[in-house]
Parts: C-alpha cells; sequence; structure tokens
C-alpha cells in the first residue's frame, strides 16, 4: 500500500510538473512585430517577440491555457494551447482603430488626436480615479501647466490658471460649449459629476478663433459620458479625515427602443470648521453642495442635457452663524450660488449641426459687511457646416452670444441716471477654417473669426496651424499662430475685488485685451521591447498681450487699482511631458512647466501676481492583477509665486517658497462591479504661513488708525501699517488627511 501511494505521488509530480515548449511568430500585414508582449492568463510566464517576430517560452504547471498577445495599438489576441502543439504558427494582430484618441476641442469637429494639427492633451477618468476630489477645480492640479489657484483665504473660491496665466484667460467648456463663463468662471467649477465625465481635453494657447472671448489662455473641454457608455447605476462616495463627504450617483434609463437618458446627482458636504493655524479663522470653507445632471440622446440625432446646481458655502471666524451675516460683530463671507444649464447639440445632416446652450446664475453673496448680489444670464447658439473638397476639409459657422448681467457694484451703476443699469451684450460671430491636406504627412489649417461686440465693436481673431508627421506618425512637429481677446468683467473674474478692506478704483473705461501666440509642439513615440510604450512631448510658448488688465496692489496699500496696461506684457516658456507604459503594469506620467511672464511699463519691468516660475507634476501607477491591486503616487510641485502684500512695512514674504504635494492611494478591486480606494492626501503636510491673514484678529479695521488720505497709520497696536487682508493667498490650508471611498456599478 505505501508502495503504491510512492509510486501514484511520483507519477503526480511528474505530470503536474511536466514542461512544454511553443513557438511560432506575430505579424500584422505581413510584416514581423518585435516586442510584442506574451503572457500565460494568470501566470508569471511570459516573453516578447525578437525582430523577427518570433518567439520561444517554455511552461511548467499549466493551470490556464490562454495565451494572450498583446501590443500597443492592436487588439489583443488569445491562443489555447495544450502539450499536444509546440508550434503556434503565424499569429496576426489586428490594427485597432478606436485606439486612436478622437478630439474635438481643437477643431470643432471629431479628429483623431494624430490626425489634429491643434496640440490636444486628453485625460481619461482613470486619470483622475488615481486622486478622487470634490471638484473639477481640484481635479486638475496633477496635470502639467494646469494650476488651480484659490484667490481667497476665506471663502476659498479659484479659478485655473494654464501656464501661468490668470483664470480669466482660460475658458471652461461642457461637451463643447462655453458654459462657465463670467460670474460663474469662479464658482461653477464644482458640482460636476465626475463619474459622468468620459476624459478632458486641453488646448493650451488662444482658441478665441473658435470659441470667442476668454479663451485666450487655452480651454479645458470637459466631455461628458453617452447614455449608451453608462452602466445601468453607478455610485461612488468617499469621506475624508477632515468629515468631508462626497457622493456621485449615476442611473441610465429608457426613454424610448432607442432614446436614453443619463441621471447624474452629485452631492457634497463640509461642516466641520478647523482653525489649525489658530488665526482665528476657517481653514477650509464650509459648503453644502447639490448638482442634478440629465442628459438625453435621441435616435433623431438630438443630444440635451440639462443641469441644476445650488450651493451654500461660508467660510469666517469660528463662532460665525448666519445670523452674524452682512453685519459687523463676526466677521463670515456666505455664498449662496443657484444655477441652472440647458445645452445640446442637433446634427441636422451629415453636414450640418446645430450647437447651444443657456445658463442663467445668480449669486447672493455677503463678504463682512460688502453685499454682492448678482445674476448672469448668457444664451449662445452656433450653426456648423462642415464638408470635404478634394484635400480641403472646411468648416463654416454662424454664432450668436447674448449676455445679460446685472449686480450691485459699480460695475452696473449709471452715474448719469444715478441708478442700476444693467449690461446686454450681443456678440454675433462668424468663423472659417479650412483644413488643408498637403499629403499623407502634411496638413495646414486657416482660421478666421468675426465677432460684433455690441459695446466694443468689431473684432477678427486669425490663427494659422501646422502640422508634419513621419511616415510611420511616431514623430509629429504641430507650429501654432493665432490671436485672441478677451472683454474683462472685474467683479466677476477677480474675486480680490470683493473681499476685505481694499477700495476698487477705475481709472478708465476698460477695453478688451488682445493677444498674439506662438505655439511649436514636438511629439515623439517610442516603441519599446516587451510592449511598451514612451513618449516624449515638448512645447514651447509665446504670448505677447495688449491692452492688458492688471489689478494694481502696489500703489496704494488700501486699493486695489484696475487699467489698461501702457505697456507690453509678455507670458512665454516651455513645457516637458513624459508619459511611459509597460506591459508590466506599471505607468507613470512626469511633466514640467517653465514660464517666464513679465509686465514692462515705463521702461519698468515687474513680474505679475501669482504666476509660478515653473510646475512640475507626477503620475507613477502600478497595478497586480491577480489581487487586484492598484497603487498610484500623484503629487504636484509649484516655483515660486509673488503674493500681494499690503505696502513697503508688511513683513510677510512677498514671494512663497517652492512647495510640494504628494498623495498616496491603494485601490482594491473585488470584482468588475466593486471597489474600495483610500489613501493620504498631502503627506507631506504642506501648509502656507499661519499669518496668511493681515490682521485676522481685527476683520473690519476697528482698531486702524488712518490718515486723511484714507492710508493705515503705524501705531503700537499696528506697527507694520496693516489692515485686514485675505488676498494673500497661494494654496489651501488643508495639511495632511486620510480618505476612503467605495466605488459600485451595476451593468
Amino acid at each position: 500500500m505505501l508502495l503504491r501511494s510512492l509510486f501514484l505521488f511520483f507519477i503526480f509530480q511528474f505530470t503536474s510538473a511536466q514542461e512544454i515548449s511553443l513557438k511560432g511568430t506575430v505579424s500584422s500585414k505581413g510584416q514581423p512585430l518585435e516586442g510584442v508582449s506574451i503572457l500565460l492568463k494568470g501566470s508569471n510566464y511570459g516573453t516578447i517577440t525578437d525582430s523577427n517576430g518570433k518567439f520561444k517560452i517554455r511552461i511548467t504547471n499549466i493551470k490556464n491555457q490562454k495565451l494572450i498577445f498583446s501590443y500597443i495599438g492592436y487588439r489583443p489576441e488569445t491562443r489555447i494551447i495544450s502539450s499536444k502543439i509546440s508550434n503556434l504558427g503565424i499569429i496576426e494582430l489586428i490594427p485597432d482603430k478606436s485606439l486612436e484618441e478622437v478630439v474635438i476641442s481643437g477643431t470643432l469637429k471629431p479628429l483623431s488626436k494624430l490626425d489634429s494639427p491643434v496640440p490636444v492633451e486628453v485625460y481619461s477618468q482613470t486619470f483622475f480615479k488615481a486622486n478622487p476630489t470634490a471638484s473639477v477645480f481640484e481635479a486638475l492640479e496633477n496635470i502639467n501647466g494646469i494650476r488651480p489657484q484659490l484667490n481667497c483665504n476665506v471663502c476659498n473660491t479659484g479659478d485655473i490658471h494654464i501656464n501661468g496665466q490668470e483664470g480669466s484667460y482660460t475658458m471652461i467648456l461642457i461637451d463643447g460649449l462655453p458654459i462657465v463663463s463670467g460670474l460663474s468662471t469662479v464658482y461653477g467649477l464644482s458640482g460636476i459629476p465626475q463619474s459622468l465625465i468620459e476624459r478632458v481635453e486641453i488646448v493650451k494657447g488662444p482658441a478665441s478663433t473658435l470659441y470667442g472671448s476668454e479663451a485666450v489662455g487655452g480651454i479645458i473641454n470637459l466631455i461628458t459620458k453617452l447614455p449608451e457608455n453608462t452602466p445601468s447605476f453607478s455610485f461612488d462616495s468617499f469621506v475624508s479625515g477632515w468629515g468631508e463627504v462626497n457622493t456621485d450617483l449615476g442611473y441610465k434609463y429608457k426613454l424610448s427602443n432607442k432614446s436614453l437618458g443619463l441621471l447624474g446627482i452629485n452631492y457634497f458636504n463640509y461642516s466641520n470648521p478647523v482653525d489649525n493655524n489658530k488665526d482665528g479663522f476657517t481653514d477650509l470653507t464650509l459648503q453644502d453642495r447639490i448638482s442634478i445632471f440629465n442628459k438625453f440622446t435621441f435616435n433623431n440625432g438630438l443630444s440635451l442635457v440639462g443641469r441644476f446646481i445650488y450651493e451654500d458655502r461660508w467660510g469666517g471666524q469660528m463662532n460665525w452663524t448666519p445670523e452674524n451675516r452682512g453685519r459687523d460683530s463676526i466677521y463670515g463671507e456666505s455664498i449662496y450660488t443657484t444655477r441652472i444649464e440647458i445645452f445640446g447639440n442637433y446634427q441636422l445632416r451629415k453636414n450640418y449641426s446645430l450647437n447651444f446652450s443657456f445658463n442663467d446664475h445668480s449669486q447672493n453673496s455677503a463678504y463682512g459687511l460688502n453685499l454682492f448680489n448678482a445674476n448672469q444670464i448668457i444664451g449662445f447658439g452656433q450653426f456648423v457646416w462642415n464638408n470635404n473638397l478634394k484635400n480641403h476639409d472646411i468648416l463654416f459657422g454662424l454664432s450668436y452670444r447674448y449676455t445679460y448681467y446685472d449686480d450691485n457694484t459699480t460695475a452696473s451703476f449709471d452715474e448719469n441716471q444715478l441708478l442700476n443699469q444693467p449690461t446686454f451684450i450681443h456678440l454675433p460671430g462668424v468663423l472659417f477654417q479650412d483644413q488643408i491636406k498637403l499629403n499623407s504627412n502634411n496638413n495646414l489649417m486657416l482660421g478666421l473669426r468675426y465677432d460684433y461686440n455690441s459695446l466694443h465693436g468689431n473684432i477678427f481673431t486669425p490663427r494659422i496651424n501646422y502640422k508634419l508627421n513621419s511616415i510611420d506618425k511616431s514623430t509629429s512637429l504641430r507650429l501654432s499662430f493665432g490671436s485672441g481677446y478677451r472683454v474683462a468683467q472685474i467683479f466677476t473674474e477677480d474675486h480680490a475685488a470683493l473681499t476685505g478692506a481694499r477700495d476698487v478704483i477705475f481709472l478708465e473705461n476698460l477695453d478688451p485685451e488682445r493677444s498674439w501666440n506662438f505655439n511649436l509642439n514636438f511629439l515623439k513615440k517610442f516603441y519599446l521591447k516587451e510592449g511598451a510604450l514612451l513618449d516624449i512631448d515638448i512645447s514651447l510658448f509665446h504670448t505677447q498681450f495688449s491692452n492688458k488688465i492688471i489689478p494694481d496692489y502696489d500703489t496704494d496699500p488700501n486699493k486695489i487699482i484696475y487699467s489698461n496696461l501702457f505697456g507690453s506684457s509678455t507670458n512665454q516658456g516651455a513645457s516637458l511631458n513624459i508619459n511611459f507604459f509597460a506591459q508590466k503594469r506599471i505607468r507613470f506620467n512626469l511633466g514640467v512647466t517653465f514660464i517666464d511672464s513679465f509686465i514692462i511699463e515705463e521702461s519698468s519691468k515687474t513680474i505679475p501676481y501669482l504666476t509660478e516660475r515653473f510646475h512640475g507634476v507626477y503620475k507613477i501607477e502600478k497595478k497586480w492583477d491577480a489581487p487586484r491591486i492598484t497603487i498610484d503616487l500623484t503629487g504636484n510641485t509649484t516655483g515660486p509665486l509673488k503674493l500681494p502684500t499690503l505696502g513697503p512695512y508688511d513683513p510677510r514674504p512677498s514671494y512663497s517658497k517652492t512647495f510640494h504635494i504628494l498623495n498616496f492611494q491603494l485601490t482594491k478591486s473585488w470584482n468588475n462591479i466593486f471597489e474600495s480606494y483610500g489613501g493620504i492626501k498631502n503627506i507631506f503636510n504642506f501648509r502656507p504661513p499661519n499669518d496668511s491673514i493681515a490682521r485676522s484678529f481685527d476683520p473690519f479695521d476697528s482698531q486702524v488708525i488712518f490718515d486723511p488720505e484714507g492710508n493705515a497709520i503705524s501705531t503700537l497696536n499696528n506697527p507694520y501699517a496693516l489692515t485686514f487682508d485675505p488676498s494673500y493667498v497661494f494654496a489651501s490650508n488643508q495639511g495632511i488627511r486620510f480618505f476612503f471611498g467605495l466605488r459600485w456599478k451595476h451593468d
């Protein structure tokens, strides 16, 4: 019996440890493929093809009979193996055109990213999952050259800077339509359910030829998901150690056999006042926000979206309550925002489409004693005709934009009639674009837009784009030259004009700003062994402004003076992006942008406020298939920023130090429908200086002595002649914190 057992044991060991040897050739369209990854599913057995597309692999202990062949840009192939077959012959991989990213932001029409003459950066939903946030504003912080900038220490509002240019030069689009602008630039970036965002497209440089005013520095286009590409139900919620709660819900439903609806709900709440820096003010603004998003696609070519947002936020002294709103007893900044959006597109025929949008944004706010109530209504429509004529891809568009704006500030006050007068702006426009295919590797695009602004008259914005590809499309060179313009709305774009004790002074009626931009972009892709891909993206940019509107904080520490610049303003620099992806489930992104921004006026050269000298980002991802675990490291580094100090005696540094933000996340996928994630944000526990709010103990300047001209006087209680001011801000006061979340979907 013992001998029989030993005999069976050795037989089992021999059969289970038997080794098989496999060989074959991998090709595509008759050409061998080098570096194709070959992996036995569920094991560590793998190899790559040589320069002739050939491979050999030895396998023991076969537990899974599936051999997977994968290569970037091709559909993966699977072969069933057995000990009876040693030569797999020729394995043909088929190119997968669906893997080519399609973009619309650069040309107003769907186009392969490789074929676009305008450099467009694309970031998928997976990119943002590596560092979950409660708003799109925060989510963009790990994109090279994109920096969310806080503008107030109290209410934590902010905007998005592209390559060091102020947020008012950035246009935010949703599904290619100008939804977030003007009054909503500061508050409209919150409440978009991130689970419903398919991807984010970014164009750096002026895009006024396509989108008109505000697209001077670039555009950020949030592309939402199509209902047919979403699960029936999705849930994503996380909490942080500070008490923040964010929840996204998605639900797909049928309207008819060929018409679908997609409902998205986002709810965010933070109700835990914290004062870690001991200045008596909340470190993070308290918020209660709900956003309801509904998207419909009909079988007649119509896509329609509606969104409603309500937000109640406040920041201020720790003992502030709603009863203190607008009073001089306890300082607080309270903002009620109500916003309605309707937008969509209608494909009339193959070559005709109609885009439209409407939004109504109401803001009821109190900044200490300053009450700011404003309402903005924007209606937009654009008819586009597109056709191919031989080597010309021609696009022609007619647009009209109507803006109604009213507030209770000097911006809407008529001094002649001594009453409040809303502003009405009519902006009809015509655009023409011709993309010329010179040959298979050369493309030239010419564009011209004409707008008539009912307040400022005729505005022309031309652009030229040229793209050169290598034969295998692994290398491309893009040249861009164009113009942009912007009509400024001070009280809706610059939060410093409302908060604190500074008076706002306009020296003149402000003319539209103009810019001329040159951009050079070089992209090189390297297809490495084992199916790895490395791409290097280098850009040089130069923008020259005229009539630029720059707030003057220095002439008088108690005032903000606005006027058109009588001189020149330059923004230039270089950026580098390195992206690497390996079949071993390792991916990293590294980016750095160097910025040289300066103003020359009356032979004097100055540096603009809150413009970084350099900005770096990084993202490292490692996946393990068997345990279904992913680790993400994300972070950013920001160089010195010039800060608005209060006069020559202000003891606070006039430049920030270089600071670093590092985040860690661990994600566990339990199956195809459920995953949990958690980690640490701001591991280095970076926080701005504790004295970022000047004289936080005296927010109404009741203890400040002023001279007859309104200037603060140095006293024993105020040796530096300061006034209350929360505009000395460059980063969030939130330090290190933990977070944990759950995701679930049902198809």
